[in-house]
């Protein structure tokens, strides 16, 4: 690191659960305590599941008491999903903070007004546009298409990384020798494309938002949803008959059958929100909605 940190440095990263809000900040955390600093790590997930929030403080410098950042005295805000981001906007200094987050946008099912197809949300209404212009240097990245992309959308918060690292003047060997220490052997060479592609996005300004993000740019109070069918798929061999899915299911279409498997039975119910998607610890549900065209 070419300029020692005097005073303790706070990073605050915030999303939901599933995202990899964690393994990013271990992935600082580490490559702060490897150059000798005192690391505080503060976080809450136990209850978020997936699909629920996720925060993680890092502050590092040669002392750090608090392992909390306080209300506006985050250098850099990470966000791996955007209302999230939006929420601890606050804490971000005013005046020299970094704001750093993916366009991607979770609605939580029970964020609408009504649970039917096609509902409209409750989400944060404001565009990537209008939110760069209030901070001090910003990036509104399409960090899950990036991922995608490459070959893994669950890359996305490496992606995040790569910005992340050309807020902190940590090398970039540093950081490539970090991060395999915290993703699986087998998906390496992906998240250190990803981090590449992240940094590489980020050092062409102070200010960007990635114009091909699909629907971010218009604020959501103007999105008409079109009605859409539903596809519920249920993996037999990987479920385990928790009984997640089928207590938390808003609309209770979901059951065990005799075999202790998950399976939907009331279709006609299904409301396509993902919720089930989302619980499952094993990943055997997947909900894919498609758009039906409408008439000419």
């Amino acid at each position: 690191m070419t300029n020692p940190v005097q005073v303790p440095t706070n990073v605050l990263i915030v999303g939901v659960g599933g995202q990899g809000v964690i393994m990013v900040s271990k992935v600082l955390a580490t490559l702060c305590q490897n150059h000798g600093y005192a690391v505080k790590q503060s976080e809450v997930h136990g209850m978020a599941k997936r699909g629920g929030a996720v925060f993680s403080h890092v502050r590092f410098g040669p002392q750090v008491w608090s392992p909390t950042i306080p209300e506006g005295e985050a250098d850099v805000l990470v966000a791996l999903e955007w209302a999230e981001g939006l929420r601890w906007l606050s804490f971000l200094k005013p005046d020299t903070g970094t704001f750093i987050a993916d366009c991607q946008r979770i609605v939580p099912p029970f964020a609408c007004r009504n649970r039917g197809r096609g509902a409209e949300a409750s989400y944060a209404p404001q565009t990537p546009e209008e939110i760069i212009q209030q901070v001090h240097a910003g990036y509104a990245m399409d960090a899950t298409t990036m991922a995608t992309n490459l070959g893994n959308l669950r890359a996305a918060n490496t992606v995040l990384l790569g910005a992340l690292s050309t807020a902190l003047d940590f090398a970039v060997d540093d950081w490539l020798a970090t991060i395999p220490q915290f993703v699986p052997p087998a998906s390496i060479d992906i998240n250190l494309a990803a981090f590449a592609a992240g940094r590489e996005w980020a050092l062409a300004g102070e200010k960007r938002v990635d114009a091909n993000a699909e629907g971010p740019h218009v604020s959501y109070t103007e999105i008409r949803h079109a009605q859409v069918d539903t596809v519920v798929e249920i993996v037999e061999e990987r479920c385990k008959g928790c009984d997640i899915c089928v207590k938390l299911c808003p609309e209770r279409c979901l059951r065990l059958n005799d075999s202790l498997v998950a399976e939907l039975v009331l279709p006609d119910l299904c409301t396509g929100c993902h919720m089930c998607e989302w619980l499952c610890p094993d990943f055997a549900i997947s909900v894919t909605n498609t758009p039906v065209p409408e008439p000419a």
